[in-house]
């Protein structure tokens, strides 16, 4: 019989209720109580809807994110907030985001930095270590839902971090080595799996994903140390990985002491023999076969023809699962009323990912003799031909496009040191020179607006009127803060990627199809079904029309190819680079409406270049080369006058910095404050040849920086790039913070800058 689970589910709602209680908190509108209370009742209703699992998931909810609550779990809490009044949540929202919502109105403490997920566009809080770093355990949180979902009548399987991973995703603050925490981490959390099994809990999943990287032979040996210590608990342990192959690591993980693994089959198909003929045939096998970070409906008929075998061998050694977490896909298809018929007749969110493993375990245990399981399979199969067959998916005028692409279109005119002579001629700016990111706060009356537009309440001229005058706002504010490079704020785009998608062809979107980036902010990710074209231009308009307000030059502003890639629910159909090369000849026609518009400083955002290499080094360099070649596709067609601008989040730069620097963008602007200028060490070793600006203002962050901060910031990076090719600039968009924080925020960038040229 096989065993059905799930590895985790979203925290966030359907309808993104914790997003909202969450920002109500931190504003003081409700208590911690009130608070307390909505998770609760979230937590209540995931689990009912999972009610038909055998194993249901407790500990995937929080209220920011699992990392830094395992942090918290473990006592690992950073010095930094010790002495603050407050509550445990007080501190712990300090962690996550600078401030607690007691602390309004002051600069309370540095964030915990913050990065990707592996390669999702999921963010979590690293964790830090220095040699003085200890731990207790504090279990009271998970332990009390545990108990709030036994008494709900559910059969759980607790959800924890491994500590292998959690040592191996932190940080050294002080150059100690983070590995040797492990033997003092190891019986925090040998005394956790005796807590949770004295509940009656017969097994606890332990997520260990980095066993799906090239891991050195020391974390090897600390994985093997870590479970043979932890397999004396008195709980069975699910050992989980997911998002990759296991490749070398898979001898590793068949001799771990555990009861049972996991493996994501979406990615490490082939890997499931080898797994079966080496584990221990006492052992349960665990099978990802529902893909968890996409939105496809699975080909349920053809995964049966291989899984029945392997269910005929297994018999209840056999557990189904999602590949992953479903934290990473929207909740539930049936809220949306206004998608697409057809396409959406070719999807399925977290919901409907259950109830296709649902239909699965039925078929394995029990056959398909039943006529509710035959029209199930009918349905299912009819939802797979019709996709793969639609006219709306595939476009031979496209397809030939991407055929004709050849190596010039990737060149620039002439190489970076004449390009940049010729731009500092035209553009005349200071040294240290001042711009933003490019979107401004989305307030409520511009969100109200565009919703008023969307549902016929105002028409077109009403809405180009509001916009029109959010813009002159934003650039009057721009010239009383004395920025140097100006951006029109954006305020007619609901998302980076979305905005684009929505004027694309090849794309289709969601009303409710929220999934959580980190703490309460969420992204609704287009759905990308076909070829893609791109049938008018998207942003001259308004870019051109905020030029006409300045004299100052205006930036346009893009969302790369490799982003809007990667942060929407990509095709499956085809290889991803087919995908990208698509978009980039699309967003090339834009950049060069721009540039005939008159506008000359152009930047082309790729924030999750990074997000897209794969989890093995050894495969990054396929992934790089045509993902890179898709930038330079889309940037490289203008003449050496226009000046080529590029944006990246949490880009760790060292081990990619020779493809970074191949993109031969003019201006390169990054995400640094949080690191304290750390991720730019590379520069110490490689002299980076173009522009870059080192964001030295964390948008991520009620707290407003001083000038003085941002001014050591700035000269930090001047330690490794000379002063006269820097820029200063904040971290990311300003669209998610409010006017209070980014207007003195912003002030006390432009006079940082001041105060660098007076010293010069």
């Amino acid at each position: 019989m096989a065993i059905l689970h799930n590895l985790g589910f979203s925290r966030i709602g359907a309808n993104r209720e914790l997003k909202f209680e969450l920002e109500k908190f931190w504003k003081n509108d409700i208590t911690e109580q009130q608070l307390e209370a909505t998770a609760k009742s979230l937590r209540a209703t995931h689990w009912k809807t999972q009610s038909d699992l055998d194993l249901l998931p407790v500990g995937d909810f929080s209220f920011y994110d699992q990392v830094l609550d395992t942090s918290f779990l473990v006592g690992n809490i950073p010095d930094r907030v010790e002495g603050i009044d407050g509550s445990t949540l007080d501190d712990y929202f300090r962690i996550a985001r600078g401030r607690s919502a007691n602390d309004s109105g002051c600069s309370c403490v540095t964030a915990g930095e913050m990065t990707k997920w592996f390669d999702t566009n999921y963010h979590y809080i690293v964790p830090e270590f220095s040699k003085d770093t200890s731990f207790s355990l504090n279990s009271e949180r998970l332990l009390s839902q545990i108990t709030e979902a036994q008494q709900a009548g559910y059969k759980v399987k607790p959800v924890i971090l491994g500590p292998v991973s959690y040592l191996w995703l932190g940080k050294e603050t002080d150059g100690s080595n983070k590995i040797e925490h492990l033997n003092a981490l190891l019986p925090v959390y040998f005394k956790l799996l005796n807590e949770i099994s004295a509940l009656g809990v017969e097994w606890v999943q332990i997520d260990e994903p980095i066993l799906v990287t090239e891991l050195e032979n020391s974390w090897q040996q600390a994985l093997n140390h870590a479970y043979q210590e932890l397999s004396q608990s008195t709980v069975k342990l699910l050992l989980a990985t997911y998002f990759g192959e296991l490749k070398e690591n898979l001898p590793l993980v068949c001799e771990l002491p555990v009861n049972g693994v996991h493996l994501d089959t979406i990615n490490a198909k082939r890997e499931v023999a080898a797994l079966i003929t080496n584990l221990d045939e006492n052992k349960v096998v665990s099978l990802g076969v529902v893909n968890g970070r996409n939105i496809w409906k699975t080909d349920i008929n053809s995964l049966l023809s291989w899984l029945e075998p392997i269910a005929e061998k297994l018999n209840d050694r056999l557990w189904i699962a999602p590949s992953c977490s479903l934290l990473h896909v929207p909740v539930d298809l049936t809220n949306e009323v206004k998608l697409d018929r057809e396409v959406k007749n070719w999807l399925a969110f977290a919901i409907q990912k259950l109830d296709e493993l649902s239909l699965i375990r039925t078929v394995l245990n029990k056959g398909k003799s039943t006529t509710d399981v035959a029209v199930q399979l009918t349905l299912n199969a009819e939802a797979i031909q019709s996709r793969k067959y639609s006219t709306r998916v595939n476009d031979p005028l496209i397809k030939t496009k991407v055929n004709n692409i050849t190596p010039a279109l990737a060149k620039r005119k002439s190489p970076y040191g004449e390009r940049s002579a010729l731009q500092r001629e035209i553009f005349n700016l200071p040294l240290y020179p001042t711009t933003t990111i490019g979107s401004f706060p989305q307030t409520a009356d511009i969100r109200a607006t565009r919703q008023q537009f969307k549902k016929g309440v105002i028409d077109k001229v009403a809405y180009q009127q509001f916009m029109k005058a959010e813009i002159a706002a934003c650039v009057d504010i721009q010239h009383e803060l004395e920025l140097d490079v100006l951006v029109h704020g954006e305020p007619e785009r609901n998302d980076m990627v979305e905005y684009f998608g929505e004027q694309l062809e090849g794309y289709v979107f969601s009303e409710a199809g929220w999934v959580q980036s980190y703490g309460s902010r969420c992204v609704k990710p287009p759905i990308l079904f076909g070829d893609v074209s791109r049938p008018k231009a998207m942003t001259v308009e308004w870019t051109q029309y905020a030029q006409t307000l300045t004299e100052k030059p205006m930036k346009g502003m893009l969302t790369g190819p490799v982003t809007i890639l990667n942060w929407s629910f990509v095709r499956d159909d085809q290889p991803r680079s087919t995908t990208c090369f698509q978009l980039a000849l699309a967003i090339r026609d834009e950049v060069l409406d721009l540039e005939a518009a008159g506008i000359n400083i152009i930047q082309i955002d790729e924030a999750a270049l990074r997000e897209g290499l794969p989890l093995r080094q050894s495969q990054w360099k396929k992934y790089l080369s045509w993902a890179i070649e898709s930038f330079k596709i889309t940037a490289n067609g203008v003449d050496d006058k226009t000046q080529i601008h590029t944006h990246m989040c949490y880009s760790e730069f060292n081990d990619i910095i020779e493809a970074i620097a191949d993109m031969d963008a003019d201006v390169i602007t990054i995400e640094t404050s949080r690191s304290n200028m750390e991720l730019l060490d590379v520069f110490d070793q490689y002299k980076y040849p173009n522009e870059i600006g080192p964001g030295v203002y964390d948008i991520h962050t009620p707290n407003i920086q001083e000038e003085a901060y941002m001014v050591d910031l700035i000269e930090k990076a001047q330690q490794r790039i000379p002063a006269e090719r820097l820029w200063v600039n904040p971290d990311c968009g300003l669209k998610t913070r409010q006017w209070s924080e980014v207007k003195p925020a912003l002030k006390n960038m432009v006079d940082a800058a001041k105060t660098l040229r007076a010293r010069v």
